[in-house]
């Protein structure tokens, strides 16, 4: 195992935050796989999850099972991870730009494109090492104008060469669920059965140009310029591991060890995998994703639990103003999977308390949360 350090460009003078990336396999690996937890820096159960990956990588290497690189990085914001305002973790948005963490990656394609588009050959293997290390060039070269920027750019650069990205977040109050574009849902049910998600959401596109997308969307425009001239690159998936409070060594190792029978059925561990349990539930479409709001602010009764399956028209919560005795019902629209809780207990007006996941598309535009 190697450890790397990354510096991001310092805000002011006497200030440093570093990211570090554990490595591990062999030395001439045939594939690469790349972990990251807490990119939103406020939710914790993956860098659980990926401190016990890391113990028994460790262990697989030394026992030379290891077939591919595998990088881990534990901790991908320290720049939100200490962002605390009044003993409340502020890690979903940077307090300096307001910006989302998990949004706006760099997207080069254009670029990369137009370096490569002469000197493609006809063997796609080739073809695929030359725009791969044709985008480590170009994002080497890029001169980030803030510590935001400079922490992406490490990010992206760390993942850009992988055959598999795995970014791990949470959410709420929720179930275990899954995002990915639907092209890959063939290479990613194995996971989903593995870590017995109960929600996987398909979209070619969510807005916003996430971390797992400008990864995804990247492949998906040299495809679209250079169409079957290079191999298959691989895939990246967003995996959340249930709510923020679900910090719980008994869920992140059958987490961790979900993940490793998933990289045994890969072949990037040696191994016999367990058999694969059955798909939970079917994959979505994340525009079948109805986001429920409260129109008035009060007090959050919840009436229906995470994982619980909801009729359309179900009164989910109710919204009580303690002042005027007032209680209002909420009930979702559509039939779907109640799949996140907010856990907040005071709803403002206008606030969205919980997420359904329906069977059916119907919502256009950005489909992710702020």
């Amino acid at each position: 195992m190697q450890i790397q350090t990354h510096e991001l460009l310092a805000a002011v003078p006497g200030t440093v935050r570093r990211i570090h990336s554990f490595h591990y396999g062999p030395s001439a690996a045939a594939g690469k796989v790349y972990i990251q937890a807490s990119l939103h820096a406020d939710e914790l159960p993956g860098m659980l999850v990926v401190w016990h990956l890391k113990q028994q990588l460790a262990q697989l290497e030394a026992a030379g099972l290891l077939r591919c690189a595998v990088v881990l990085v534990p901790v991908a914001n320290p720049l939100g991870l200490e962002q605390v305002l009044m003993d409340v973790p502020q890690g979903r948005f940077d307090n300096e730009s307001r910006e989302n963490f998990n949004r706006l990656f760099l997207d080069v394609s254009q670029q990369v494109g137009d370096s490569v588009q002469d000197i493609l050959t006809e063997d796609p293997v080739s073809n695929l090492r030359l725009i791969r290390s044709t985008l480590l060039r170009t994002l080497a070269s890029q001169v980030p104008a803030t510590q935001l920027h400079s922490m992406r750019l490490i990010l992206q650069t760390l993942a850009c060469d992988a055959d598999l990205v795995m970014d791990l977040h949470c959410d709420f109050e929720a179930v275990q669920h899954l995002y990915l574009s639907p092209d890959f849902w063939p290479q990613v049910e194995p996971l989903a059965r593995y870590l017995g998600a109960e929600a996987c959401f398909l979209t070619k596109q969510a807005g916003g140009h996430s971390f797992d997308e400008c990864f995804t969307l990247f492949w998906e425009q040299m495809q679209e310029r250079f169409n079957g001239r290079f191999c298959a690159p691989g895939f990246a998936v967003t995996v959340e591991l249930r709510g923020v409070a679900d910090v719980d060594h008994r869920l992140a190792r059958r987490d961790c060890q979900g993940m490793i029978n998933f990289l045994m059925q890969r072949g990037v561990i040696e191994g016999q995998a367990l058999p694969m349990p059955p798909l939970l539930n079917p994959p979505t479409p994340l525009a079948g994703v109805e986001p429920v709001k409260t129109p008035v602010g009060g007090l959050i009764v919840f009436c229906a639990q995470v994982g619980e399956y909801v009729e359309a028209g179900q009164i989910l919560a109710e919204i009580i103003d303690p002042i005027t005795d007032r209680v209002t019902h909420v009930a979702c629209t559509y039939a779907g999977l109640l799949y996140v809780r907010s856990i907040r207990r005071m709803a403002t007006a206008g606030m969205t308390i919980a997420h359904v996941a329906g069977a059916h598309a119907y919502r256009q535009g950005d489909l992710l949360s702020p």
